[in-house]
């Protein structure tokens, strides 16, 4: 078996973050579900970039968000996803190779320019997301490299990206080599709407490729159409090997052959500031945990610390040094 070089590879949208505070009136002046995530084209997004208050940008992306994290808590991490060479392209390449992540997917020379996601942030600290994809949407099974998915531990893909038919070939091709050559896939639902969008093909994608599903209460019961988020993940946990489920301020759930862990949410919280990427630190600290073998409740006490820290300030990506937490 080829030795494992990365802790976990990353498949995901690139996209670079655009934060901005705004209260409720702004969001329905213009027609927006406040704490939902809505795919938007470019002129929706200039339009909207142009009415919105001072912004900060960042290098974002669900997947992105926790790969970095799994790199800032002391792993080895790999990353898959399209840009253009552009600027926000180069930006976002920087960012990650930064922190020490390997992105090696060529950027594209035409076509749409590099995804961003205008998110508004309310006084009640809940993100409201306005995505353009961009050059997201080209990702297809030629972008995934057999001998870098060979080399991971861990191969996690983004439930956002799950989309359009070449980006469906590409994560069963991942999930398929990764699986192929002994190693684990994991999936984030990433949202409720993806959930309603793609459930039947979710539910066959987790059944044959899937041995660790991420989801929150919402994603979770529309899933298995149920309003009882216990039952379903039970359900789920009859086709994966651990199901873990983020309940917000009640911490998470998570289940595996060895039965069920509740962990509470990190109490070094002391002020919400901005929930954006909670859900994907929380996968970061899980991911970084199952990497170094740790016991299932250290796992998801990583997570909650993980997300802890991700709602304590503006933006997804960490700030502290998330090594403290260990």
């Amino acid at each position: 078996m080829q030795p494992i070089s990365y802790d976990v590879l990353a498949i995901g949208n690139a996209i670079v973050d655009v934060i901005a505070h705004a209260d409720d009136g702004f969001l329905a002046s213009h027609g927006m579900t406040k704490g939902g995530m809505a795919l938007i084209g470019e002129a929706r997004a200039e339009t909207l970039y142009a009415a919105m208050g001072p912004g900060l940008e960042m290098s974002g992306g669900s997947a992105g968000n926790t790969i970095a994290g799994v790199a800032a808590l002391g792993g080895k991490g790999a990353f898959i996803g399209k840009v253009r060479d552009d600027a926000l392209g180069d930006i976002y390449r920087h960012d990650l190779s930064a922190l020490g992540v390997d992105f090696i997917t060529p950027a594209v020379s035409a076509g749409a320019a590099t995804a961003r996601c205008l998110v508004l942030v309310t006084p009640d600290a809940e993100r409201t997301m306005n995505t353009f994809l961009g050059a997201c949407t080209g990702l297809e099974e030629a972008d995934i490299d057999p001998a870098l998915v060979a080399s991971a531990g861990i191969t996690y893909l983004e439930g956002y990206l799950f989309d359009l038919p070449p980006a469906k070939q590409a994560f069963r091709k991942a999930a398929t080599l990764a699986r192929g050559a002994g190693r684990k896939v994991a999936l984030t639902m990433s949202d409720s709407f993806c959930v309603h969008r793609h459930r039947d093909e979710f539910l066959d994608l987790i059944d044959g490729h899937i041995d660790i599903l991420f989801a929150n209460e919402e994603e979770i019961r529309a899933l298995y159409g149920t309003d009882d988020v216990d039952e379903a993940a039970r359900r789920a946990a009859g086709h994966v090997e651990l199901v873990t489920v983020t309940r917000g301020g009640a911490g998470a759930l998570l289940i595996d052959a060895g039965g069920r862990v509740d962990v509470p949410a990190s109490g070094a919280v002391t002020e919400v500031v901005d929930t954006t990427g909670a859900g994907d630190l929380y996968a970061a600290g899980v991911l970084y945990g199952l990497s170094r073998g740790l016991p299932l409740a250290e796992c998801g006490r990583l997570g909650c610390a993980a997300a802890g820290e991700a709602i304590g300030h503006v933006g997804a990506r960490p700030q502290a040094d998330l090594r403290a937490f260990l």
